[in-house]
């Protein structure tokens, strides 16, 4: 037996695709369905380890929790993490494959293809049901060809299908009916309909809106669902995070987190809601500033260059702030990095911040790894690795944190942290330890995934019918 296909499309990037499907997973999974998530192809540098090996994206982390799963590579075979100069690596079955520009990744097309139906085959045998996710629109006419993630997908196993499409960023008219317009028979016959998703206000006054909407495109409307501030699901992208401060900044504890062009799990920061991300200098005191994660570290740290942000971290530190680096930031802050295969990009070295005396290597093997560490005020807390650096110190530095393994990770002096641990600061212990202030966990991730099914629930038209 194979399970049943339902497969959320949108009509742009960032409508709500990763949104729609972890709720519509977290609600089948309460009604006691064996349901797992599938995208089969993501362009993001937000990504985990799995615990049986291999990295995927964080979109489908946060879907397999939210049917009460542990994340495998099968929910996405292919990983596309932008360089940021054209090229991608390409993240096969969890493992780096190649690094392609563009137009080479087309040219393996038919051999991502079958990697990409081995790995739904797969999944499809294991479950009831498996809600697919796709890729920006599912309209790019000129990618047709080559499309293994949105319609050319679902044409391919009969999966039945929904729009999803935001009326938050306007043009929600056009871009249902534009949508609908562009498909083509066999699109067509295994259309369900239609999902408004971002609503602000009072759903009343879009009645008419969805009337014109059913009789122009001759699709049901599968729900009007509001904007929901209250629920968090991780960010699939950049595009995605949300960086707007939401409270003000408490005393003593005031931080900047760069906003790296090719920023990579952002997802690190959900805890500090009262953060600045900045581009370029500010001229003000920070108790804290964040080096996040980067997908190409010397590129990054060129562009912190480029605007000036190296002197104005210094500066910042030498006025008493703390530096946290967090692995491509850790690795910033030594005195040198050294690409030596061109493994990130082409820049081959480049002089750190100077703040730490250690010196970084990128190595081929990538590490993928799930940890448990301890740091010294006895705080437990699980991260992962997702690096492709050995960084080292000319001398003996005080750890941040223990490994399970009796490893010990990054360093940790007066006012200067640098760690490979990316989401220890998702631990509330950890930020309280740090910052010196009691930090909010949050409702905890089960009762997210009970407030997404609720919202789901409330909104959808008669979803029973649709998901068959």
């Amino acid at each position: 037996m194979t399970a049943k296909p339902i497969f959320v499309g949108g009509t742009s990037s960032n409508a709500g695709k990763s949104w729609m499907t972890t709720a519509i997973c977290a609600w089948l999974t309460r009604k006691g369905i064996r349901v797992a998530p599938f995208k089969a192809q993501n362009m993001s540098n937000h990504s985990y380890p799995c615990r049986a090996g291999g990295e995927i994206g964080r979109a489908q982390v946060a879907q397999a929790e939210a049917c009460g799963l542990e994340p495998e590579t099968a929910m996405n075979p292919i990983l596309l993490k932008p360089n940021g100069n054209g090229t991608s690596q390409v993240i096969v079955n969890g493992r780096v494959w190649k690094t392609l520009p563009a137009r080479g990744y087309y040219d393996h097309f038919e051999e991502l293809l079958t990697h990409v139906l081995a790995a739904y085959e797969d999944l499809s045998r294991r479950f009831d049901v498996i809600v697919i996710e796709g890729a920006g629109s599912v309209s790019e006419l000129n990618l047709r060809a080559f499309d293994l993630v949105n319609l050319g997908l679902v044409t391919r196993i009969r999966a039945p299908w929904v729009l999803v499409a935001d009326i938050e960023r306007g043009g929600v008219f056009a871009s249902v009916l534009g949508t609908v317009s562009l498909l083509t028979t066999e699109e067509r016959s295994l259309f369900r309909g239609f999902m408004i998703n971002k609503f602000r206000g009072d759903m009343s006054l879009f009645d008419e809106g969805r009337r014109l909407l059913e009789s122009r495109s001759g699709a049901p409307c599968l729900g009007v669902f509001p904007y929901a501030d209250d629920l968090r699901v991780d960010a699939e992208d950049s595009l995605a995070l949300d960086r707007r401060p939401k409270s003000p900044a408490p005393p003593g504890a005031s931080i900047a987190i760069l906003e790296f062009p090719r920023l990579s799990n952002g997802t690190d920061f959900r805890l500090l809601q009262w953060s600045d991300w900045i581009a370029t200098p500010r001229d003000r005191s920070y108790d804290f500033v964040i080096l996040p994660g980067s997908k190409d570290t010397l590129s990054d740290l060129a562009w912190m260059r480029d605007r000036g942000l190296d002197v104005w971290v210094r500066d910042q530190h030498r006025r008493g702030a703390t530096v946290i680096g967090i692995c491509g930031g850790f690795q910033m802050m030594g005195e040198s990095i050294h690409d030596p295969h061109g493994l990130e990009s082409a820049r081959g070295s480049a002089t750190g911040l100077g703040l730490l005396p250690a010196e970084t290597i990128l190595a081929a093997e990538k590490t993928t790894k799930l940890r448990r560490a301890t740091m010294a005020e006895d705080v437990s807390f699980s991260a992962y690795e997702i690096h492709l650096g050995l960084t080292t110190c000319r001398q003996p530095l005080p750890p941040f944190a223990r490994l399970d393994d009796g490893a010990l990770d990054g360093v940790r002096i007066d006012r200067l942290i640098g760690t490979y641990l990316h989401g220890a600061l998702e631990d509330p212990q950890v930020c309280s330890a740090l910052f010196g202030i009691s930090v909010e966990a949050g409702s905890g991730k089960g009762a997210e995934h009970d407030a997404l099914a609720d919202w789901f629930e409330r909104y959808a038209q008669e979803p029973e019918a649709w998901l068959g």
